[in-house]
């Protein structure tokens, strides 16, 4: 039986998010290339993309380069920009026909042009779909999308166009690159790794979080659905304590 029988279905999260860590300890465990393993790793989004899409998940969103990443050796960073290429190039079809919409967070204008053309016919072409919203954080730091949401509002503020106490958790949000999507309520981690990594800081705020053991290559559709079941088991409190949930509930 799949772990997936066992789901609410009335309680699935509508925004999962997904730090995809471990193709390259993977890939050297066998003896591999790294980048082997961040080809092998696009099996995996498919799985989750899948499951996502199977339980009416709303929104998943893929920590899938970070700013950090420029830091790696130059051969790993130029074959991942020529992989992403290839994957959206040769998935967009397969997206648009299963009703998935793309879009992506972070400053994707710093991309090599030949991304930055992938990614904007793909969006385009999959933009009226009402399925999973599979959104990519790509040259993504949350400490700089907080940053560049402070110097927006702060440059509202000493035009006069809103006052301090304009200034909202609501306005905040607004200015983030996720405004308008729901913060995550469930964040997941590969390969055993306990750490956020710079990943969605304000919107994880009241997230649950979920470390797997399994490195991302290895990741299933079972594996996301156990994932939702931990998920469903917990309890969330938001700050108060058990009796007011349930007294609320």
């Amino acid at each position: 039986m799949s772990v997936k029988d066992k789901l609410d279905l009335n309680r699935i999260p509508s925004h999962v998010a997904i730090i995809m860590d471990g193709n390259g300890r993977w890939a050297q465990e066998q003896g591999k290339m790294r980048l082997f393993g961040h080809a092998t790793g696009v099996e995996a989004v498919r799985e989750a993309l899948t499951a996502a899409s199977e339980i009416n998940v709303k929104h998943l969103t893929l920590y899938a380069f970070s700013t950090e990443n420029w830091n790696r050796p130059k051969e790993e960073v130029e074959g991942l920009m020529d992989l992403l290429v290839k994957t959206i190039a040769g998935e967009v079809e397969s997206l648009h026909n299963n009703d998935v919409r793309l879009t992506t967070i972070g400053n994707t204008n710093e991309l090599p042009d030949a991304c930055r053309f992938e990614l904007q016919e793909a969006i385009k072409k999959t933009s009226k779909n009402k399925g999973t919203n599979l959104i990519l954080a790509l040259n993504y730091s949350s400490k700089y999308e907080i940053r560049r949401a402070i110097k927006a509002i702060a440059a509202d503020v000493k035009s006069g166009t809103i006052g301090l106490n304009d200034i909202t958790d609501e306005l905040i949000q607004n200015n983030l690159y996720t405004a308008g999507i729901p913060d995550p309520e469930l964040m997941i981690r590969t390969s055993g790794e306990i750490r956020i990594s710079n990943f969605l800081l304000w919107q994880l705020a009241y997230s649950e979080l979920h470390f797997a053991q399994k490195y991302w290559p290895d990741f299933t559709k079972e594996d996301f659905f156990q994932a939702i079941y931990a998920y469903q088991n917990r309890e969330r409190r938001f700050g108060m304590i058990s009796s007011q949930v349930n007294d609320n509930s």
